[in-house]
C-alpha cells in the first residue's frame, strides 16, 4: 500500500490539547480573545504589568507570547504607544494556531460561510491541476482513501480523518507547496462541518459522499482537469446541502 503523507498537521491539531507550555497557553487564551473582539482593533492591549499579574509568568514569556501575536498579523508593538491591535485584514486566518483558537470558540453561520467560499476558490483548482501533474502513485494513495473512506464502522471522527488524507493527497499532486499550506483551511472545514452533520450519520450519505469523492478521483486518474473540478465542487457542495437539511430539519422540529 502507498505510503500517506502527513506532513501537515491532523485533526487533532484543532482540539483543545493539553500539556502545552506556558507561553502556548497564554497565547492561545488572548489569541481566542482577540477572535471574540475584546480588544477592537486600533485600541491597546493589556499593559504588561496587568499581564504579568493576570497569568503569573515571567516578563519574558509575556513578551514572547506578543512576539508570537504579532507574528500572526493580530498586534503590533510600538516604542512609547504599547502594544496596539491591529484591524483584522491583517490577521492571519490561514495560520494553524489561529484556526484552532477559532475552532475551539465554536462555529457560526458565518465562519462557516467563509470556510465553504475559501473551499470552493481553492479546492476545484488544486483538483484540476492534480487532474494535469498527478503521478501513478498519487492515484494509487487517492484509491486507497476511497477504500477507507467507504469502510463501514466509521466515527465522525475517523471519516474526517480519511476525507483530510484524501485531500492532503490532491494537494500534494498538485506539486504546488502553496496549495499544500492551505490544508488548516480544509482540516477546519472537516472538522465545522462533521460537527453539524456527518455523512456517516446515515448510510445513504455515506454511500453518496464516497462516491462523489470517487468521481473526482476518476477524473484525476483520466487527466481530465475539467471534471476533477466540476467533481470536486460537488464533493463541497454535497456537504453543504447535507447540514443545511440537517438544521431544516431540526429548525421544524422545534
Amino acid at each position: 500500500m502507498p505510503a500517506m503523507p502527513h506532513p501537515l498537521p491532523r485533526l487533532s491539531r484543532l482540539a483543545l490539547e493539553r500539556g502545552k507550555s506556558s507561553h502556548d497557553q497564554i497565547a492561545a487564551t488572548l489569541g481566542m480573545e482577540l477572535l471574540e473582539g475584546r480588544y477592537p482593533s486600533g485600541g491597546n492591549m493589556p499593559p504588561e504589568p496587568q499581564l504579568l499579574e493576570r497569568f503569573q509568568v515571567s516578563r519574558t514569556v509575556i513578551r514572547e507570547v506578543m512576539k508570537t501575536l504579532a507574528a500572526k498579523g493580530f498586534v503590533v508593538s510600538k516604542t512609547r504607544v504599547g502594544t496596539r491591535v491591529r484591524e483584522r485584514m491583517y490577521w492571519n486566518y490561514f495560520d494553524a494556531d489561529v484556526l484552532a483558537w477559532r475552532v475551539r470558540l465554536g462555529f457560526d453561520d458565518g465562519f462557516m460561510h467563509c470556510l465553504v467560499e475559501v473551499r470552493r476558490a481553492i479546492e476545484p483548482a488544486a483538483a484540476a491541476l492534480a487532474a494535469e501533474r498527478r503521478s501513478s502513485a498519487h492515484v494509487a494513495q487517492l484509491r486507497e482513501c476511497l477504500r477507507q473512506m467507504g469502510r463501514s464502522g466509521h466515527t465522525r471522527q475517523s471519516f474526517a480523518e480519511a476525507d483530510l488524507d484524501f485531500h492532503l493527497v490532491i494537494g500534494d499532486a498538485t506539486g504546488n507547496p502553496m496549495m499544500r499550506s492551505v490544508a488548516g483551511v480544509i482540516e477546519t472545514a472537516l472538522v465545522a462541518s462533521f460537527m453539524h452533520s456527518s455523512p456517516v450519520d446515515e448510510p445513504s450519505d455515506h454511500q453518496t459522499t464516497v462516491n462523489a469523492h470517487a468521481a473526482v478521483v476518476d477524473a484525476i486518474e483520466a487527466a481530465d482537469a475539467a471534471a476533477a473540478h466540476a467533481g470536486m465542487l460537488q464533493v463541497i457542495n454535497i456537504g453543504v446541502e447535507r447540514i443545511d437539511l440537517r438544521r431544516r430539519r431540526q429548525g421544524t422540529r422545534r
